[in-house]
């Protein structure tokens, strides 16, 4: 009997016991993480990207972080096509949405509008002109507020073989010095009172061209040649009129005309699409004067290079460029890398340098677009804090490794590089046109492509302006 009562009692306590534990456990604060003073719940987020290029460098990102902050990363890679659909259909049906994504700045008031993006906490500091310039800046702003971390950019980048221009260089320098010696021995045969002096003058030529044997500094070398590099496409016609091209090159000036992002920098300082941000429907302005005179000057380019917009591809471009058969091109950031793995290879037997985009004239300025990927918070994410510190930890954490990684080139403009070329395009970078972000004039592109086209092949310059402006303000009106 005196057992069946312990037994009992055994059993009551038992069940008091797991029901105080589970209240308990019920009721406890949450497993935190301790970092340098900071505590974070443990949690796990899920970042989407699109471009497959920033696979490993990604998940190196994930697994550091991993080890650093306890919160587990998953990078996952999705198709390019419908992107933000699908982040959204995954929202709706209860999959594994993204706590944060990279896209084009050009989508951000699309994702902004739909929910998809939430202005950032950057609690660090990050996102501001210490580190970033004014056209990263700008490329992630919408209606006043920051919608993603600059990541990389993506701007086109006038490129020149410099092998051929210091080649100039050396030669025009001599030729000067060849005259002004030239005119200075007239000028002495000139003044000469005598037979006597005339011989003495010769015999005292002769002797010097027999001793002295001129040397060109590097110095004078390298200012002749930023001489000689063009401001504006006047300028390329100047060159291309005096140069005394090798045998090998078949253009002196040469670029995908076909492409929209090579050709833009023709009409980007003359039309305005959205304001600063590229936001403001408010702020349209196609048809103009100093627009139509840019065009005027694109066609006539026509006249002295002839390329054909049917066939002309840009890797054809930047092949011909590669084996010496053009002097002067436009490319994009990619040509860095692509260029010095050639020359490793010895596929690229020349040195080259990028400078400023050329003006159109010297009374038009021109200005280069650019496409900014950013990373963007999902403002339907249960973890935006989490999201918010891991994308700061991106940016915070973003070294030249970036770009040997992935080949692209991060916005970020306070890192150290081993590849000087890089410096020159983060400056076209700084002074570009973001990408517009205006969900109304998404269709401007397609048709600035083919209004470029028709005017290169000879159309009426006014004719195909005045529609493509027409156009564009019937998309944003909605009527004509």
């Amino acid at each position: 009997m005196t057992k069946r009562i312990y037994s009992v009692l055994l059993v009551i306590l038992m069940t008091v016991f797991t029901a105080v534990t589970g209240y308990v456990n019920q009721n406890a604060a949450p497993v935190v993480v301790e970092n340098e003073g900071v505590f974070h719940k443990k949690e796990n987020i899920e970042i989407w990207y699109t471009d497959e290029a920033l696979g490993d460098y990604l998940a190196r990102a994930a697994l550091q972080y991993y080890e650093e902050e306890g919160v587990r990363v998953v990078p996952t890679y999705v198709s390019g096509v419908q992107y933000l659909e699908q982040i959204n259909d995954a929202q709706i049906s209860g999959g594994n949405a993204p706590d944060l994504y990279i896209v084009g700045n050009d989508m951000l008031q699309k994702a902004y509008l739909s929910g998809m993006a939430s202005p950032i906490m950057d609690e660090q500091g990050l996102v501001n002109e210490q580190h970033f310039s004014k056209a990263a800046l700008s490329a992630v702003t919408y209606q006043d507020k920051l919608l993603g971390y600059p990541l990389y950019f993506e701007t086109s980048l006038f490129i020149y073989n410099e092998t051929y221009l210091r080649d100039m260089a050396v030669a025009t320098i001599e030729a000067e010095r060849n005259a002004a010696e030239g005119e200075a021995a007239q000028e002495m045969v000139d003044a000469a009172q005598s037979v006597e002096e005339l011989e003495m003058l010769a015999t005292a030529d002769s002797t010097a061209d027999a001793t002295t044997e001129t040397t060109l500094t590097e110095e004078e070398i390298l200012n002749k040649e930023m001489e000689l590099v063009p401001v504006s496409i006047d300028r390329i016609l100047s060159f291309a009129e005096c140069y005394d091209a090798p045998e090998n090159v078949e253009a002196v000036f040469k670029w995908d005309v076909s492409d929209i992002f090579y050709n833009y920098f023709i009409i980007g300082d003359s039309i305005n699409i959205g304001g600063e941000n590229g936001d403001d429907l408010n702020q349209i302005d196609i048809y103009n004067q100093t627009a139509a005179d840019c065009l005027t000057r694109y066609q006539e380019l026509n006249q002295f290079f002839s390329i054909a917009s049917a066939s002309v591809s840009y890797e054809e471009v930047l092949q011909d460029f590669m084996d010496g058969k053009i002097v002067f091109t436009v490319a994009t950031t990619d040509a860095i890398n692509r260029l010095k793995q050639a020359k490793e290879k010895g596929e690229f037997q020349y040195e080259y340098a990028i400078t400023a985009i050329p003006q159109v004239s010297d009374t038009l300025a021109s200005r280069s677009l650019s496409v900014t990927d950013a990373v963007v918070i999902n403002g339907y994410s249960e973890s935006e804090e989490a999201a918010n510190r891991f994308a700061s930890y991106l940016i915070a954490n973003q070294g030249e490794d970036f770009y040997t990684l992935t080949d692209k080139i991060p916005a970020k403009n306070d890192i150290v590089y081993e590849n000087t070329a890089i410096y020159a395009a983060l400056d076209e970078y700084a002074i570009s046109i973001p990408m517009p972000k205006l969900m109304r004039t998404s269709s401007f592109w397609a048709q600035l492509e083919i209004a470029f086209t028709r005017i290169w092949d000879g159309e009426d310059v006014n004719t195909v302006l005045l529609n493509l402006d027409q156009t564009v303000k019937n998309q944003i009106a909605g009527t004509e």
